[in-house]
């Protein structure tokens, strides 16, 4: 099993975004002094929820400052960016990190974001598997082309840095997709792509999307150690005190607030309508979901989830009370008096 952080960079009602971002570096660097197994940065724009506007620049950032830690993002929106630019960036990391990097990538919803980079609500709605392809080809071949009446038609180029001149027993940067519908999980099992599940569905629906993924991941011809073997991550939310109840409250007083003014910040591209959660009622969900609690309920939770899905990867936000100590030995208590408990 292996646990690490999934940092926002989350803006708490009250706190600049240059305090939420240096909260994101901090909680990073404490993860791997803690003796986590990786840190996964998300990417959000212009909203409050996620301060990171470039998950992959954050993450060359963190792999130039860590030594051992594994670096990813959860995750790069590919219909607002060009995948051949996120496969050199992606290349880049992994070569220089010898092999640290892992590039997770996602939809992504139906953002204005999609107006202001250009790339339409088509990008979002039809686009996705497209820029996947592109995006894994250029990974992995020596030159690369973009087919006429593509999104992204262009003549054939060779591929520079290739990922497999890496000085690193891996031949290219790990790929996992986030996944939140049976479409996306089919998608990632074509490819034998990992998957990344969000922190809002529990243990039941985790273990469907693994059945799932690995029905269609037979069928696409993967062999068995591919479709037994993937490491898929699962997303939560991890608080840690000598209390359940203390653990409890700590979020309770503080996300609320976060998610709030964080959800309601997000405007559609096409004013189409959307529901918020209730934040109250979701931190609640969250609470019970995930491991917040003493450090032996922590563990068994981890354990339980594990043992319930199949699943051997954790990124768990660590930063829910807003508060740059707290989240730091929240950090650091994970290490010490959880991941003893996991093996």
């Amino acid at each position: 099993m292996h646990v690490g952080s999934f940092v926002l960079a989350a803006q708490f009602p009250g706190q600049g975004q240059g305090e939420a971002l240096h909260r994101a570096v901090r909680s990073a660097e404490v993860a791997e002094e803690a003796g986590l197994d990786s840190v996964w940065l998300a990417e959000h724009h212009f909203v409050p929820y996620g301060t990171c506007p470039s998950a992959i620049t954050l993450a060359a950032l963190l792999l130039g400052r860590t030594r051992r830690i594994r670096v990813g993002t959860a995750v790069t929106v590919l219909p607002t960016a060009h995948p051949v630019k996120v496969g050199e960036q992606a290349a880049l990391l992994h070569i220089i990190s010898g092999g640290r990097f892992s590039l997770g990538v996602g939809r992504g919803g139906p953002w204005v974001d999609l107006e202001v980079f250009g790339s339409g609500i088509e990008a979002y709605e039809e686009g996705f598997g497209e820029s996947l392809d592109l995006l894994l080809r250029w990974l992995r071949e020596p030159s690369v082309a973009g087919p006429p009446g593509s999104r992204f038609p262009f003549r054939e180029v060779p591929v520079v840095p290739r990922p497999s001149e890496s000085l690193s027993e891996a031949e290219g940067p790990e790929v996992v997709v986030a996944c939140t519908s049976p479409s996306s999980v089919r998608r990632a099992a074509e490819h034998g792509l990992a998957m990344l599940l969000g922190m809002h569905v529990g243990d039941e629906e985790k273990a469907e999307m693994v059945s799932l993924w690995r029905r269609h991941a037979r069928a696409s011809g993967h062999p068995a150690d591919v479709v037994l073997g993937a490491a898929h991550v699962s997303a939560g939310v991890c608080q840690i005190a000598d209390r359940r109840t203390d653990a409890v409250e700590a979020l309770t007083k503080a996300m609320p607030g976060w998610l709030k003014q964080g959800l309601e910040a997000h405007v559609t591209v096409d004013g189409r309508i959307r529901q918020m959660r209730d934040p109250l009622a979701y931190t609640e969900l969250l609470c019970g979901l995930h491991p917040v609690g003493t450090p032996r309920l922590c563990a068994d939770r981890l354990a339980a989830t594990s043992e319930r899905t199949g699943i051997s990867r954790f990124a768990l936000l660590v930063e829910g009370s807003g508060d740059l100590a707290a989240t730091e030995e929240n950090v650091r208590r994970l290490g010490a008096e959880v991941l003893p408990h996991l093996g």
